[in-house]
């Protein structure tokens, strides 16, 4: 029997993160496992029957602040420099979202200055003793009738709640902007993989130190295996078989289209707030930069509440369910939790890189994620 230092389950940013760090820089022995029979976890994309570029479960766009994490996965891949533009349709017109100067002057028929519309902002805020839930923060910055055009029931499709039920997290994670910036994220390094996601986790796996056991669900094979240690990506309820209860998910189907027409909408995503049983419409081109002359390939996105688990709900009974299941992770001896799934936390990629370098960083007694992301182990 094979005997491995570490095994990871999970292909993903995290588990594949940690099985690159451990291999190459650790000289460890890692076996890599995913019950999906692709590495790369959500962010996996392909070429369609078209040889158009789409992702499989939906657009994913790669954005941080952190140099650590951009120069860490710079590694596997060149970068196409790509700033992420989403439009809402609202009441027949397409707006910017988050929203923007732009947004209110064309949905009002105003022509507000930036200082006007702080000033109106202020009129139309709803104040809030303690803002807790994802309407309070949206109801006070923007008032009431923003926040019905734009969030409840784009909120109540995605999530199966309204925001006034959801953690403030949810919203938060949207800024308002009072200027004509309508670019949907504001971090430092705004980028996509040049040749695509997969290509860039296929280069972080290729080594002789990790094996990869693709279409195996860990559960089946778990007591033939011989590790020292366990990294787990996977759902934390799961890995304890529900002890507790199910932590509950959104889940998400994807309806991938080609059409015969060179572009089919102005921008990547368009939201849907309030019309359509899906939230949102992608065409990848806008974000890989292939061109196609006469096709283009489209995902309409529909959340459900059953399904592979994408997104942990923020919600105070969950939070307090997953806190019973983090006390039982805590006490695995070479046992080690992480990513979204792994800490039931709505992380976005570059956080769970930098969650993964981070872990790293312990299991090597580094000094610093930039260690953890760039140096050899001493005492490999």
């Amino acid at each position: 029997m094979q005997q491995y230092d570490f095994a990871i389950v999970g292909a993903g940013y995290a588990g594949s993160v940690l099985a690159e760090r451990l291999a190459r820089q650790s000289g460890k022995k890692v076996l890599l496992i995913d019950k999906r029979p692709h590495i790369g976890g959500n962010a996996y994309d392909y070429y369609n029957e078209d040889g158009i570029l789409i992702h499989l479960y939906g657009p994913h766009i790669f954005h941080t602040n952190s140099p650590d994490v951009f120069n860490y996965l710079s590694n596997f891949t060149e970068w196409r420099p790509y700033e992420h533009r989403v439009l809402a349709s609202v009441e027949g017109q397409l707006l910017p979202i988050p929203i923007n100067l732009d947004t209110v002057n064309k949905l009002y028929g105003k022509n507000f200055t930036s200082e006007e519309l702080a000033e109106y902002f202020k009129t139309v805020g709803e104040p809030v003793d303690e803002i807790k839930t994802s309407e309070d923060v949206v109801v006070s910055q923007v008032g009431r009738d923003l926040y019905e055009k734009f969030f409840k029931n784009y909120t109540k499709k995605q999530w199966g709640v309204y925001p006034s039920e959801l953690d403030k997290s949810v919203t938060s994670r949207i800024p308002t902007r009072t200027n004509r910036d309508d670019r949907y994220f504001g971090d430092e390094f705004q980028s996509m993989p040049l040749h695509g996601f997969t290509k860039m986790f296929e280069k972080m796996v290729d080594h002789p130190n990790i094996t990869l056991m693709l279409s195996t669900d860990f559960k089946d094979v778990k007591d033939s295996l011989s590790y020292d240690q366990l990294i787990y990506t996977g759902p934390v309820d799961e890995y304890f078989d529900h002890c507790y209860g199910k932590l509950p998910y959104r889940s998400l189907r994807f309806e991938h289209q080609t059409l015969n027409e060179e572009w089919h909408q102005p921008v990547a995503v368009v939201n849907y707030p309030n019309d359509h049983a899906y939230t949102r419409v992608t065409e990848y081109k806008h974000l890989t930069g292939q061109e196609h002359p006469t096709k283009t390939s489209i995902t309409f996105e529909y959340p459900q509440a059953e399904g592979d688990p994408y997104y942990p709900v923020p919600m105070p009974e969950n939070a307090e369910l997953y806190r019973r299941y983090k006390q039982l992770a805590d006490q695995q001896e070479n046992v080690h939790f992480v990513g979204r799934l792994g800490t039931y936390r709505y992380y976005n990629m570059d956080q769970v890189v930098a969650q993964a370098l981070t872990l790293y960083k312990k299991l090597i007694g580094a000094d610093s994620l930039a260690e953890a992301a760039t140096s050899k182990n001493p005492a490999a």
